[in-house]
């Protein structure tokens, strides 16, 4: 799989390649009901909240996520559970072969890349093991994505913001336009708060079909307790008391809203009770977004929205000192998420992730604030050594937030853990 390139800058967005891979695999999307969520923020969340929900109401669901933080078999779960290890073999060697005799065939204009295939071995092990269910999250923008292929029936958009402008385009309305794309004729359609003119996007296109979306907007929340920890949600369709989410962040409120709206569509098709739901946004658990450790903290905000929402969890729960380790991808508004995250931090680690993309620490320095240099700035050259100094320089109390990239948090995350896993084996012997 890795051999295929990094898959991002190796992407090659359209939809020709995906079907006709799929077609020859026995269109294993066509076996079960499916719910496809698009926007720039907050997509895995609502896929996290949404398969909790059908789990606790007994649906054997299927969820496809990206990236990954640690192993490529997180990206597909069935009931909860990642894919094991041979499951995803069996199924990579069959879809890659299958791309490859299409080539030599003829049939396809390149190689399919690393998300084509993973989206294919997804579709087809949620496929073999009898999924009702599939929860596919849409890896960049929407009109091309390969998850797109898939023709879900249910389509939910999140909060549109920037991000991936070279390849959507720099404004919200051109932005909206490609994630809008998977909305289509028949869909049940459920949209996320949105600024206007991205909202306008999305309404058009729904009425170009003729169809009536579900909006987050319209979900009333109220409050219960003095921390606004216990919430109630109500809808058209029903009220849900008592409601403790399982993700932290009061940004996880507006997605909570439109995984509640989808699961009443779903009800349509399986027995979701608002029991079902309420326990569901409780269970919900998504790996590497505000993800406590220990002194560790780990969040992916990698765009200015999610530097925001970020920051605002900082600011609200957060009162002991931070130490930051930050990397982050070339192509990223780092501008805007230094502006919002830097200050927030009483020492900044910057680092370099093992990906191709990234940036340099020293790339890094140039968009921190004059005056950081006085004993509150380091830059290292790998995220062990990035680790290694925060462990080092923080004094309790204090907490170590490591942001930027989700690949940064996901090699974070396999470095202490293997640091531990050492000391673990030290103590034994």
């Amino acid at each position: 799989m890795l051999s295929l390139g990094n898959e991002v800058s190796a992407m090659k967005l359209g939809l020709e390649n995906i079907r006709t891979l799929l077609t020859a695999l026995g269109d294993p999307q066509l076996k079960f009901l499916k719910v496809q969520v698009a926007g720039t923020n907050g997509k895995g969340s609502v896929c996290a909240f949404l398969g909790a929900i059908c789990r606790v109401a007994g649906v054997r669901d299927g969820v496809f996520t990206s990236p990954h933080l640690i192993s490529v078999t997180e990206r597909i779960q069935i009931n909860g559970t990642d894919i094991s290890e041979p499951d995803f073999a069996k199924h990579a060697s069959t879809v890659r072969e299958t791309a490859e005799n299409l080539l030599d065939a003829g049939k396809l204009e390149y190689l399919p890349t690393f998300f084509e295939q993973i989206s294919a071995i997804a579709l087809v092990a949620f496929s073999e093991v009898g999924v009702e269910l599939a929860i596919l999250e849409t890896g960049l923008g929407g009109r091309l994505d390969a998850t797109t292929a898939a023709n879900a029936e249910i389509a939910v958009i999140t909060r549109i913001d920037y991000d991936h402008q070279e390849y959507l385009g720099e404004t919200l309305v051109e932005i909206a336009g490609e994630k809008a794309a998977i909305i289509r004729s028949g869909s049940n359609v459920v949209i996320a708060e949105q600024d206007s003119d991205a909202m306008n996007v999305f309404v058009d296109r729904c009425n170009s079909f003729d169809l009536a979306p579900r909006m987050a907007r319209d979900v009333e929340v109220k409050r219960l307790s003095a921390a606004g920890a216990t919430l109630t949600f109500a809808t058209e369709k029903g009220t849900y008391e008592h409601v403790t989410l399982g993700l932290a962040g009061k940004h996880q409120i507006e997605n909570a809203k439109a995984a509640i709206l989808a699961a009443e569509i779903l009800q349509e098709h399986f027995a979701i009770t608002a029991e079902a739901i309420v326990d569901g946004l409780k269970c919900a658990r998504h790996p590497g977004r505000l993800e406590s450790d220990g002194k560790f903290l780990f969040d992916g905000a990698h765009n200015p929205a999610g530097a925001r929402a970020l920051r605002a969890f900082l600011d609200e729960v957060i009162s002991d000192p931070v130490t930051l380790i930050f990397g982050a991808m070339k192509e990223k508004d780092i501008v805007a998420i230094a502006r919002e995250l830097f200050p927030a931090a009483d020492k900044l680690i910057l680092t370099q992730p093992a990906n191709s993309r990234a940036l340099t620490a020293r790339q890094l320095a140039a968009f921190v604030a004059d005056g950081r240099n006085d004993g509150h700035l380091f830059l290292t050259s790998s995220v062990a050594e990035a680790i290694r100094t925060a462990e080092a320089i923080t004094t309790e109390p204090g907490i170590i937030l490591v942001t930027g990239s989700l690949y940064l948090v996901g090699e974070a995350k396999k470095e202490i853990a293997d640091a531990n896993l050492r000391i673990e084996r030290s103590d034994l012997r």
